[in-house]
């Protein structure tokens, strides 16, 4: 008999991934979900992500907190993967409590191997963007990107080092800050006045943190442990998949999961992803499926498409079903959440992307360069419109036809099956199908 043979199952994750370029919905399905969770993970990313959670009325804004925060019964982990504004992260628990959050001391973890951003990086990925001039990147400008850039070129500062020995942060913080002024010689850092900041911030964070690695193993183990994880952004803001350069810095796509937390793949077990029954992208690049300025602007009113981080306007885009297959060959969805249906409901027809094409010829792969992307045209189906409200259905069988015919032909072209349909932004706002998981 094999040696492992009688080892112990234990509980396998639910991963929640972004399928468009951010701002789906990610955070709404993962505090329905969460309402049984036992443990929500965030896996990447840092405060430049935001999910808006509406409950009982109440808008809470979430960007490194994992928003199974909501669920008083529910532990949650930010992990190693994740880079952390420690100000931004103390900001964002003290407005959130002012709404009602309660009960998070004991329920949130910090990974001790995430690292730090600091407010001169922030201070530099502004430099760095305003000097692109043309080429910029749309960056939230929240340091993202320079933190990193440090934790691969290993100069990174960690939340261990803070935690363990704060001599030895304050030599590492004193190096990099000087670094960072030498490089960009208008920036200034009260080098004194931020070690007195962060040794007040590492008497806060230090009753959160732990090695999430091995308390993240401890819950694999257990049966019948409900384990989310949470993604931020999404795979087309995959610094690796996504449309680069116009990208975010991490791997928001199912690989980050592993590697931003710690976890073999076994304990995988659903991958569900979420799309909004239209597009949105903030800022530049190229957005084969964008909407004529009219539709445009109408869809950004009717649907409140401004950035939850930034506020900058969304541009709207129709549904891209080419993409989100792309999307789907690197995640391997078991099923998705549409989301945000309500928003169409005003339209006479709707369309739906479903080929790209190059030079009048029918292409089979996403481009990987900008430049090639640019040329793509697409081709589309229109389907009638419902012109009929559908905010307060419940079911499935109580969406308009047209509504029903709509969300049948995009799960027809990505061969997923739709789970879940946002239909308005409270909790119970989301209609759940009975339909069968595609793994």
């Amino acid at each position: 008999m094999c040696e492992h043979a009688n080892k112990t199952v234990g509980s396998k994750a639910i991963v929640i991934l972004g399928t468009q370029w951010g701002d789906e919905g990610k955070g709404k399905i993962v505090d329905l979900l969460s309402q049984s969770a036992h443990v929500v993970c965030r896996c990447q990313g840092g405060n430049n992500a935001g999910h808006t959670v509406v409950v009982n009325g109440v808008m809470y804004d979430f960007h490194l907190l994992p928003s199974g925060l909501l669920n008083p019964d529910c532990l949650n982990v930010i992990g190693n993967g994740v880079v952390i504004h420690l100000p931004g992260l103390f900001d964002e628990i003290e407005k959130n409590e002012s709404k009602g959050l309660t009960n998070w001391h004991d329920r949130l973890f910090v990974s001790s191997r995430a690292h730090l951003v600091f407010d001169f990086h922030q201070a530099a990925d502004s430099m760095e963007e305003s000097g692109k001039g043309q080429n910029q990147i749309g960056t939230t400008k929240k340091g993202i990107g320079p933190a990193y850039s440090c934790k691969a070129a290993r100069s990174g500062i960690r939340v261990c080092d803070l935690i363990h020995d704060f001599c030895l942060f304050s030599e590492r913080f004193k190096w990099l800050a000087n670094l960072y002024m030498q490089r960009y010689p208008t920036l200034k850092v009260d080098i004194d006045s931020e070690l007195k900041r962060y040794k007040e911030f590492r008497d806060r964070l230090a009753p959160l943190v732990r090695d999430t690695i091995t308390f993240l193993s401890n819950e694999f183990r257990q049966p019948n442990r409900r384990i989310i994880v949470e993604g931020a952004n999404a795979t087309m803001l995959d610094i690796d998949f996504g449309t680069y350069p116009m990208v975010t810095s991490s791997n928001c796509s199912v690989g980050g999961v592993y590697t931003g937390l710690g976890i073999p793949p076994h304990v995988v077990g659903k991958i569900y992803g979420v799309a909004k029954a239209y597009c949105t992208r903030v800022g530049r690049g190229v957005f084969p499926t964008e909407m004529d300025k009219k539709t445009d602007e109408i869809v950004r009113k009717r649907g409140n498409e401004y950035g939850v981080t930034t506020q900058r306007a969304r541009r709207c885009g129709w549904f891209d079903a080419f993409q989100l297959s792309y999307v789907d060959k690197i995640n391997g969805f078991s099923a998705l959440a549409v989301t945000k249906l309500d928003i169409l409901d005003e339209f006479d027809e709707v369309k739906i992307g479903v080929e790209y094409l190059i030079g009048g010829k029918i292409i089979d792969y996403y481009p990987a360069s900008q430049e090639e992307l640019q040329t793509v045209c697409v081709k589309y189906i229109t389907l009638p419109g419902w012109k009929s409200p559908t905010s307060n259905v419940r079911s499935f069988d109580g969406l308009p036809l047209n509504a029903r015919n709509y969300i049948e032909k995009l799960e027809e072209l990505v061969n997923i099956p739709i789970k879940w349909i946002g239909v308005g932004s409270s909790r119970d706002a989301t209609i759940c199908r009975c339909v069968q998981d595609k793994h």
